[in-house]
């Protein structure tokens, strides 16, 4: 069944991304990225996914990682969360405009 499931994919007009692959994992990024601009996800929760599943390695979401991190450290940082909630909206809409 794994070999049908490209050719499958293709006739639907889907593109197939291998599992692990960098395309496949920014293909997930931009899809958790619009929706979180729909309202589906906080900003909070975006950006903890992201962190979650990428951690600091994906250059593509490294700032959001780094968002993740100061929401963790509110209470002692300078920064409010409607800021970074305001950054993490930026990155998202970044991310959800390319292609």
């Amino acid at each position: 069944m794994r070999e049908a499931l490209p050719g499958a994919l293709e006739e639907l007009g889907l593109t197939f991304y291998p599992v692990g692959s960098d395309a496949g994992k920014e293909a997930a990024v931009r899809a958790l990225a619009r929706r979180m601009l729909v309202g589906e996800l906080s900003c909070r929760e975006f950006a903890f996914w992201i962190h979650q599943g990428h951690g600091h390695d994906l250059a593509l979401t490294e700032r959001l990682a780094e968002l993740d991190d100061e929401y963790g450290t509110l209470e002692y940082g300078d920064r409010t969360e409607a800021q970074i909630d305001a950054e993490v909206t930026a990155e998202a809409r970044r991310l959800a405009i390319h292609p």
